[in-house]
């Protein structure tokens, strides 16, 4: 069930200026033990809500590395997004009316804030795992570069310790996507959608690549009246568009570009070596958007860390689809 914390103070962003407040919509899963020492704290990407059994296939499960029956498991909706947190759609108390475009710019240390609000809301010192996928695994890094004291363990999962110039390519074209609608600054939830389902679908050709397209997409017939993979592109994008809105995805793409770990802290090398934690980084072989050798350069620079691959044709949301080999790296090292 869907929770929610409201921290009755401004929110001062990385920007210099302030939110009035700020609510933070969270699920958790399991029970927090008398030690306070079986937390395991999972940050989501883009697109995804705090409901992690929702999105994340087998992973909340008894016998999986997200098992309730062992661990309290806690994820918070991301600064901006359409499911709870505070984002663009909500009002604006000096106005009465909706952010929309006003919505201030945020940055994924940003997020990492709000995060950490809630977890002293929680009462949570120690987090046993910090696990974060994607861009999830932008806001793990860091958390843990941040507050090393506070993370035991991290699982760092197809990501990368900076916004690259590539991804940072791929999310300034789905922006231009949606600013190519000229409805979008209207203000109204609905604004933009049309731009929004050309966004996600260029969003999807990096996600899974050619061979996740080439394995799944096939035309059935010869000269279909239809090919599958535009009838794909096209359900794709409806399908975000009657659960998101394009103000936050706008928002949250020009976030994710401001990640960079090494931002005030001497470097990305420098700001890595602060991370005390015990650490797993898993890269996905066929992944497109975070390359295996970019990924592996990552987890080189953090002292003690362990690098895994999974061998997948599904590109970047290999991590979605490929749950078995991720359970089986994860789980002992979760549990240990």
């Amino acid at each position: 069930m869907i929770r929610y914390y409201d921290y009755e103070r401004p929110f001062a962003l990385e920007s210099g200026q302030r939110l009035p407040g700020l609510r933070i919509a969270y699920h958790t899963y399991g029970a927090l033990n008398a030690a306070h020492d079986n937390v395991v704290w999972v940050c989501h990407a883009l697109t995804a809500n705090s409901d992690v059994a929702d999105w994340w296939p087998h992973t909340v499960e008894q016998g999986r590395f997200l098992d309730p029956a062992r661990h309290f498991v806690v994820c918070a909706n991301i600064l901006g997004s359409h499911y709870g947190t505070t984002g663009p759609l909500h009002v604006d108390p000096a106005t009465g009316k909706p952010w929309y475009r006003r919505f201030p710019p945020f940055t994924i240390r940003d997020m990492v804030r709000a995060h950490r609000v809630l977890a002293d809301a929680l009462g949570i010192g120690r987090i046993a795992a910090l696990v974060g996928s994607s861009v999830g695994g932008f806001q793990a890094v860091e958390w843990a570069a941040e507050e090393p004291e506070r993370i035991e363990r991290l699982v760092l999962i197809a990501t990368s310790a900076k916004a690259s110039p590539w991804t940072i390519a791929i999310d300034e074209t789905q922006r231009m996507a949606i600013e190519s609608d000229t409805t979008f600054g209207e203000e109204r939830p609905d604004a933009g959608m049309a731009g929004l389902a050309a966004a996600r679908a260029i969003g999807l050709l990096t996600y899974r690549g050619p061979e996740g397209y080439d394995l799944t997409q096939q035309d059935r017939e010869e000269a279909p009246a239809e090919h599958r993979a535009s009838t794909y592109q096209r359900y794709q994008g409806e399908k975000l568009c009657r659960r998101y809105n394009a103000y936050s995805y706008h928002a949250i793409l020009g976030a994710f570009d401001t990640h960079d770990v090494g931002r005030g802290r001497g470097g990305v090398a420098a700001a890595l070596t602060r991370i005390t934690a015990r650490t797993l980084v898993v890269g996905i072989s066929s992944d497109i958007v975070f390359r295996p050798q970019e990924v592996r350069a990552m987890q080189a620079m953090i002292p003690g860390s362990e690098y895994r691959e999974i061998d997948s044709p599904f590109g970047h949301d290999g991590f979605l689809v490929e749950h078995e080999a991720l359970n089986e790296l994860l789980l002992p090292f979760v549990n240990e």
